[in-house]
């Protein structure tokens, strides 16, 4: 999956499925400056190194131990995750959860239309607000 992202990657998010070493240590051998932003279960320990040298995970650790689960999610960017699912969702209602079209060309247009459409709904059910005092 790793090998299809053209560019630098800033972040890799996952659920607590990923909690791996060996998804830390490919995330960083081919992106050595991204996040990896995976919770830790809840049976996780510090590694050996922890002290002189922690790892991401690590310090995920020592967060949840500072803060506690939910503060190392807002401090650690983790409840965005959330936010993706909830728009994936929501465009697989709107337009299904496969494509129709078979050619890129066609995908591509179906995929605007799909979220010009989605964004249309979304804007008319959001509630304007105005500040009065």
């Amino acid at each position: 999956m790793l090998n299809q992202i053209p560019g630098p990657l800033a972040s890799f998010t996952g659920d607590g499925a990923y909690d791996h070493a060996g998804i830390y240590d490919t995330v960083v051998k081919r992106h050595p400056e991204a996040d990896v932003i995976v919770p830790p279960r809840s049976t996780a320990v510090l590694t050996g190194t922890a002290e002189s040298a922690p790892t991401q995970r690590d310090r995920h650790l020592q967060s949840i131990s500072e803060h506690g689960r939910k503060g190392w999610e807002k401090r650690s960017g983790y409840t965005r995750r959330a936010l993706v699912e909830t728009a994936i969702s929501r465009l697989e209602r709107v337009i299904g959860d496969a494509l129709r079209s078979r050619t890129d060309r066609r995908r591509l247009t179906e995929v605007a239309i799909a979220i010009a459409a989605l964004n249309r709904m979304l804007e008319l059910g959001r509630p304007k607000s105005a500040r009065i005092a």
